[in-house]
Formats: structure tokens, C-alpha cells, sequence
């Protein structure tokens, strides 16, 4: 019985909130609570599901940027409209808030009932505990970055009662609030352990609610106005993170290279499983490389590829990355219809076509097409060293032994000369910004980055936002989400 009346309060919330999940918290019933091995399969089961939500994050966290809007191959452009940051109350991106609470159902119900099961090793139940707790705080951090006030929800939906289901926008001071309680948690239930579970970065770990702290505090600090107490934490959680190291550029990328020393936390992308999305959206097919050439003159007719080309680099990046001797400038592959060599980049030729995103491109397999197996890093600890020496900036500290620590490395041999040297705090903010879209091309981070900046840095380097319509950092919510939860109230400015 208690199954069917959990489906109907699933199928009431699906449409008071228009959620797209499943009601499978059934699992509750019926003694699935009752064993350790039930537990270790509900928290394998919530990677699973939190791998379906990895292009929203990163369409998120990077397309409404300056990175994309450039040329594409054969194939139209996806996204316009975001990438023009045309959002309004009759176009809506993201609706019934992505989802997340699908996501944030299924952790709810593991952080409610996972305590209550013996394990043989509690140290192991303690880790599993740190790690969703530390999830849930990424879920609603990516939902205040996204929304600024959205419904907090720390239950899994069991109780008949229409009217609880209904839930307003919880202020974004208290999001935060929730966030930060949540971190906490993380870290008291990982204590000293900083081991990666099964020895894999495709587990969230202790490590990572440390980068993530870090991150949610120069948020906290930034934008919300919390100021150097918040610097201060987040340095503080920054410089706690050790076992991690750069890698040689050259060792970074690559499904050979994903369990390297750098990657913190991963997303896990494995043949019969699943693929990433990047090579159905960052290349194109191979009929269309077939008559072109790459920026050295050689003929693209036996690159082996078969993806589509959905986003193209802005020239914008594309200069950016044109330093010969920066390793990142391999992070596109520059396409051109002549032959002829095209180096440096120059913005305007006719003569280019486009770009192939290298950075996840996967390698070819045995059957003689490439796989897009490539684990997707959510943190890595070239992005812990660049948020430190944001908190550190925002101090009014000294970060150039963070910047030059990320910048040695892309310069390896020929580092010297492309030292930096501190100056002013906007100045240093702005070098931060610099060294970060060079560095994460690609992985989601553009667009937050700007947003955390603060000041006018998000209206100085996006050309499509202006400073008059700074209600649109955050997203509107769809008429049919107001129209069916009285709660509800449209995002401001909209």
C-alpha cells in the first residue's frame, strides 16, 4: 500500500514542480533500508544519476560565457539564444529547475536513511555519508549560482500532504546557509580520512568538499556579501587539500591519462555505459574534415572522427590561445579549407573553418571509431591553486605563487619570461580570470567565474549582457511552474 501511496504523492509533486524523476523511493519500504550491501548500492546508484545532470552543469557554468560563438562546421549552432543571454519569463532555460530535485530525492532518502544501518566498518559508512552530503552541497551550490533563491528540500518525498509539497524560493542567504551546513557535515563525517574510495576520483571525497568550500565561500564572500570572513574560510579549506599535484600538461588529457594526480573529482564515462557529450557537440563528422586542412598545412582526409559541431570557439578565445609556447593553445585543433599555414591565428580569415575541442577527444578504439569515454573532471587541483589565489587576491594578499604555479606549468621549458608580478586587486582579478579561461576551456567554469568575480567583469567581458539587465545573472522560472505552485514567484527583474 505504502507503494502506491508514494506514487501518488510523487505524481502530485511532478505536477505542483514539473519534476522529471521516477518515484522510486519505494525503495525505502519493503526492508531495502535494512542491509549494508542496500546502501552500497543506493550510493553507487546516486553517481548514476548524478551523471545524467553533467551537461546542464556544464551548460550552465560555461555556454552563456565569452568561450562559444564562433564558427561551427556543417552543423547549425546550439544554444543561440543562451549564448545571446536572451532569457526572459516566455523563454525559459532550464525549466522545473533542471530537475535537480529528481537528484536531490534519491540523496535525500540515502542521507535520512543510511544512518540507521550497522556496517560492519562504520569508518566506511562515515566516508559514504561525507560523500553525499558533500553532492547534496554541489546540487544546491549549482542551484544558487543558477537561480539565486530556489526551494530548499532536505527530505525524500514520503508524506501525503499536498499542500507540504508545495514550497517557496528560500532566500539565496539561506541556500547558502544550507550549503555551508552541508559542507560542515561533509567534513565531520570524512574527519581525518582523506582517501578517495576505492582509490577513484570518480567518488567524491574529502578533497573535494574542501575545493568545493573554497568555492562556495568566494561565492559567499563575492557576491553575497559575506566579505573576508568568508575569504578567509575558503583560503583556509583551500590550503587543507594536499595528495593532489599539477601533471605535466602533456599527461593531462586523454581516457589514458584520467586517473592522474591532478583530478579530484571525476565524472565517470565508461564503454557500455555511457559517453560524454563532448564529441556530439564539439566536432564534427568526418565527410566534413575530409577536404580541409589543419592549421599547419596537413590534409584533416584520415582524421578519424564522427561527431557533430554544435559550439565554436569565439575568435575571442581563440586569440587568447594563441601563445605558441602556452601548452593550452593545443586545446582546439584549427581547421582551414586552403592548405596554407596559419599561424598565429588571425581573427576575420576567411580561410578557417572552425575548431575541434581536443582537450576530451577521445581515443580511437578497437573497432576502429573514437570513443568519447573521457571522465569529466568537476575539480582539479590546477582549479584549487586559481580559486586560492582568488581568495587570496580578495584579501588583499599576494597570489602570484598560485598564478605562476598553474602558468609554469603551461609554459613548462619557456615559463620564464611569463612570470607574473601582483599589482592592484582588480588588476590581479582580472590576470585570475585571464589564467582561468585559458585553463578550463571547455569544463563548465566561465560563466561562474565571471558571476564570482563581481564588480562589472561578467558586463565587461560579455559583449551580449549588459549592466542594465543584471537581473538576468540569474534565470527566470517557466509560467506553468507559477501557474501550478501558488508558492512560487517569478525571479526578480523578470
Amino acid at each position: 500500500m505504502k507503494k502506491y501511496i508514494l506514487l501518488f504523492i510523487s505524481t502530485v509533486f511532478l505536477m505542483s514542480c514539473e519534476l522529471d524523476m521516477k518515484p522510486e523511493s519505494d525503495l525505502t519500504y519493503n526492508g531495502f533500508w535494512d542491509t549494508e550491501e542496500a546502501v552500497q548500492a543506493a550510493h553507487v546508484g546516486i553517481y548514476a544519476n548524478y551523471r545524467n545532470y553533467t551537461f546542464t552543469q556544464w551548460q550552465m557554468g560555461e555556454v552563456r560565457s565569452d568561450i562559444w560563438g564562433g564558427n561551427t562546421f556543417a552543423n547549425s549552432p546550439n544554444d543561440v539564444d543562451l549564448m545571446a543571454n536572451n532569457i526572459s519569463s516566455t523563454l525559459v532555460y532550464f525549466s522545473n529547475w533542471a530537475n535537480f530535485y529528481g537528484l536531490l530525492h534519491y540523496i535525500n532518502d540515502f542521507i535520512q536513511n543510511a544512518p540507521n544501518v550497522e556496517f560492519d566498518n562504520e569508518m566506511e559508512k562515515n566516508h559514504m555519508m561525507g560523500q553525499v552530503y558533500g553532492l547534496r552541497a554541489q546540487v544546491y551550490y549549482t542551484m544558487l549560482k543558477a537561480w539565486g533563491d530556489v526551494p530548499v528540500n532536505t527530505e525524500p518525498l514520503l508524506d501525503v500532504d499536498l499542500e507540504a509539497l508545495k514550497k517557496p524560493r528560500s532566500p539565496k542567504s539561506e541556500v547558502m546557509q544550507q550549503i555551508k551546513s552541508d559542507i560542515a557535515q561533509s567534513l565531520e563525517y570524512f574527519g581525518d580520512d582523506n582517501s578517495l574510495w576505492l582509490g577513484k576520483q570518480i567518488y567524491w571525497s574529502k578533497a573535494a568538499t574542501l575545493a568545493l568550500k573554497g568555492d562556495a565561500y568566494i561565492w559567499s564572500g563575492k557576491v553575497l556579501g559575506g566579505g573576508n570572513n568568508d575569504f578567509t574560510e575558503a583560503k583556509a579549506a583551500l590550503q587543507q587539500i594536499t595528495g593532489f599535484e599539477l601533471v605535466d600538461f602533456n599527461n593531462l588529457w586523454g581516457q589514458s591519462n584520467e586517473n592522474n594526480n591532478e583530478f579530484i573529482f571525476t565524472v565517470d564515462y565508461q564503454q557500455d555505459q555511457a559517453s560524454n557529450f563532448y564529441g556530439n557537440l564539439f566536432t564534427t563528422r568526418a565527410v566534413d574534415l575530409a577536404p580541409l586542412y589543419d592549421e599547419e598545412g596537413g590534409s584533416m582526409s584520415s582524421f578519424v572522427i564522427n561527431g557533430l559541431s554544435r559550439y565554436g570557439a569565439s575568435e575571442k578565445t581563440l586569440l587568447l590561445l594563441d601563445d605558441t609556447l602556452d601548452l593550452r593553445r593545443n586545446t582546439f585543433i584549427r581547421i582551414y579549407d586552403d592548405g596554407n599555414v596559419h599561424i598565429p591565428y588571425q581573427a576575420e580569415n576567411p580561410n578557417y573553418q572552425g575548431a575541434l575541442l581536443n582537450k576530451f577527444l577521445g581515443v580511437i578504439g578497437t573497432d576502429g571509431t573514437r570513443w568519447d569515454y573521457n571522465n569529466v573532471p568537476v575539480y582539479r587541483y590546477a582549479d584549487v591553486l586559481l580559486l586560492l589565489a582568488e581568495a587570496k587576491n580578495n584579501l588583499g594578499e599576494d597570489p602570484s605563487t598560485e598564478i605562476n604555479a598553474v602558468r609554469s606549468r603551461a609554459y613548462a621549458e619557456n615559463f620564464v619570461g611569463h612570470e607574473f608580478s601582483s599589482g592592484s586587486t582588480e588588476e590581479n582579478t582580472k590576470a585570475i580570470l585571464d589564467e582561468r579561461y585559458k585553463e578550463f576551456v571547455g569544463e563548465g567554469k566561465r560563466w561562474w567565474d565571471l558571476v564570482r568575480a563581481g564588480g562589472t567583469f561578467v558586463f565587461d567581458e560579455v559583449a551580449s549582457l549588459d549592466a542594465s539587465e543584471a537581473y538576468k545573472i540569474y534565470y527566470s522560472i517557466s509560467e506553468s511552474m507559477l501557474a501550478n505552485d501558488s508558492e512560487l514567484t517569478q525571479t526578480e527583474g523578470y
